[in-house]
């Protein structure tokens, strides 16, 4: 469906926006570890994350298309918003965004200093974005679903950037929300023709997509049960599965009080702080250690919002 070409060209259009991000093998991550450990830094983006990537490919090419557009709405957690908020102001379009009740007080903000109209309806993701489709229906408005092929052509930019910047990786963690930044890592290790790895990583209060990489097809939860905000998904995509099924190696899940761990590692070896979705990949990383000894690993630090109060109260509480 993509090419290189294709490919290449996303990366030119977000690097309009921001500079490539920093990919970095950091001696106290390897010393932790017994790995060589590559980290590409997608915490240092405009927004934080790396969704900011898929939200300006997929906003080109919305206000390129339909240039009359009113206004796009979508439902997230925090790092899809700010990505949809950051490209809208840039090419004019207005953003609306859902998010459950009780959503991190840190992200909310950033999403309305993005220029965002913020809803906050719902327990959990999935009845936000059953809202969101409701309301694009009700107001006309353009229904920005968390997985899409633009999503994914503007994410794996980041994945281009860090197989040609880094040297070559035997393994690849990469943790999984909705797929986009997985089926982005996929797609550029593809395109590239390259042998390395990949392994998603989910949490285990919230192994959606673990159990339906395990059976074949898509398995809901009734909940989704993890501080890492990120990763709390009960419904996976179908697309977004097959991709991975195709294309990883396996799932690993991962504990809060692991992420928790990773999070704290990350801050004493790189003084790099994560969210909990962007410390899974080492929190599976010291997980598996003993089989990764004396590999070259790459990690995803995939977003660094996390708020105070959830440091405070779940990363250092266990310290």
């Amino acid at each position: 469906m993509f090419t290189l070409d294709a490919l290449e060209e996303a990366a030119r259009l977000v690097h309009r926006a921001f500079a490539p991000t920093p990919q970095v093998a950091w001696p106290l991550l390897a010393a932790r570890t017994g790995a060589e450990v590559w980290v590409k830094h997608e915490n240092h983006t405009p927004t934080g994350a790396f969704k900011l990537r898929g939200g300006l490919v997929y906003m080109e090419r919305l206000k390129r298309e339909r240039p009359q557009v009113r206004g796009v709405v979508s439902a997230t957690r925090g790092n899809h918003g700010q990505s949809l908020a950051y490209a809208g102001r840039l090419h004019g379009v207005p953003v609306t965004i859902l998010v459950p009740h009780g959503n991190s007080a840190e992200k909310n903000a950033a999403m309305r200093a993005f220029g965002a109209r913020l809803v906050e309806h719902g327990a959990d993701f999935d009845a936000a974005r059953e809202e969101a489709a409701r309301l694009a229906a009700a107001e006309g408005l353009e229904f920005a679903p968390s997985f899409a092929p633009d999503l994914v052509l503007g994410v794996a930019t980041y994945a281009l950037e860090f197989f040609r910047g880094s040297p070559p990786l035997d393994v690849l963690y990469v943790p999984i929300g909705m797929g986009s930044g997985i089926c982005g890592c996929i797609l550029a290790r593809d395109l590239l023709g390259l042998g390395t790895e990949i392994i998603g990583v989910q949490s285990a209060g919230a192994p959606s997509y673990a159990l339906s990489f395990a059976a074949g097809h898509v398995v809901t939860t009734p909940k989704a049960e993890t501080r890492a905000d990120g990763m709390a998904t009960r419904v996976p995509d179908a697309e977004a599965l097959a991709i991975i099924r195709r294309g990883a190696a396996r799932i690993v899940t991962v504990t809060d009080e692991e992420v928790a761990a990773a999070i704290r590692a990350y801050w004493q070896d790189t003084h790099n702080l994560a969210e909990g979705a962007g410390a899974a990949p080492l929190a599976a990383l010291m997980q598996e250690r003993a089989a990764m000894r004396g590999r070259r690993v790459g990690l995803v630090l995939c977003g660094g919002n996390i708020d105070l109060d959830l440091f405070r109260d779940w990363v250092m509480a266990a310290a």
